[in-house]
């Protein structure tokens, strides 16, 4: 599960695993076990999800090591648990993966490396799979690859001549969302950040409820409903979600990362809908230590658009 914004990759390197056609295909009990992990992590039930990762890596080595460390970095898009992330960075860089298997393994290996600060080594590590991916014939795969080839295609949309393919891209990501079991969260959460960076905050909105279709009140996936409502300006509705949020993240986790994005959006969607009494209300509660010691993990692009404002 991936439901932070994912960071915009300058240039593709050439990769390639030799001979056999490359594919993230697992034996069929193999995969039914990937795809309950998956259901128990969206389902928030995190040592269910574990229990069957580690019986996935009984089996399956690389793959199940792979899973592993996606349960721990959902643990932390949700519960903003630091160690799990900062755990899973060492620990997926000693995975015994081979061919798409390793590509999958950078790929979350540089997630971890952009969430902890290195961004330029975290751009290297996933660019290095890429290729990979694109030359598989497998949707998932494709998948992966159009989750890099799209912002590429963005960054040189000025050049004349120069082929775009982003809607193959969302086209592909769409449909992996769809029929992919064990990866649909992974597919989905970069599809919907699409449609925002397009401005198309309607099919945004409409993909995250596909999202809450197949996991019900998911807290992740309702914050990004509450996004794409604040930026179609149905601020009631976004603010109802983000006061929710709030309580319910106070109440399972204390003062944590989630909180505190819900009380920085909620700063200023009451601003925006003319409320500085209550927007003040909410960016009051940052003048606590324990959002200073959080700071650092804030979404980027949230903090400079309120600092940006003066709403900070």
């Amino acid at each position: 599960m991936r439901f932070l914004a994912p960071t915009i990759l300058a240039g593709l390197m050439a990769f390639s695993f030799a001979a056999e056609a490359p594919t993230l295909s697992l034996p069929k009990e193999q995969a039914e076990t990937w795809s309950r992990t998956t259901a128990a992590t969206m389902a928030l039930r995190y040592d269910e999800a574990f229990t069957l990762a580690k019986k996935l890596r009984n089996e399956n080595e690389g793959a199940g090591c792979v899973l592993e460390n996606i349960v721990r970095i959902s643990r932390y898009d949700d519960l903003g648990d630091t160690t799990a992330l900062l755990k899973a960075g060492p620990l997926l860089e000693k995975c015994k993966t081979e061919n798409l298997w390793d590509a999958l393994r950078k790929f979350e290996m540089g997630y971890v490396q952009g969430e902890t600060g290195h961004s330029v080594k975290g751009a290297m590590t996933t660019r290095s799979a890429a290729k990979a991916f694109e030359d598989s014939k497998d949707l998932e795969a494709r998948a992966f690859f159009a989750i890099y080839a799209y912002y590429i295609d963005k960054s040189f949309s000025w050049v004349p001549f120069k082929s775009d393919n982003r809607d193959l891209y969302l086209a592909t990501l769409d449909s992996a969302s769809v029929k992919s079991e064990r990866f649909w969260p992974l597919f989905l959460t970069p599809l919907i950040w699409m449609h925002y960076d397009r401005e198309d905050f309607s099919t945004g909105l409409k993909l995250a409820e596909r999202g809450l279709k197949r996991a019900p009140n998911h807290p992740v996936m309702l914050q990004i409903k509450a996004d794409m409502l604040y930026r179609l300006k149905r601020y009631d509705e976004a603010a109802k979600i983000y006061e929710q949020s709030a309580a319910d993240y106070l109440k399972r986790t204390g003062k944590s990362i989630r909180y505190w994005c819900s009380v920085l959006n909620l700063i200023r969607i009451e601003n925006d809908k003319g409320d500085k009494e209550k927007a003040a209300k909410w960016r009051k509660l940052l003048d606590d230590p324990e959002f200073d010691k959080q700071e650092r993990w804030m979404p980027g692009s949230l903090m400079d658009d309120l600092k940006k404002r003066k709403l900070l």
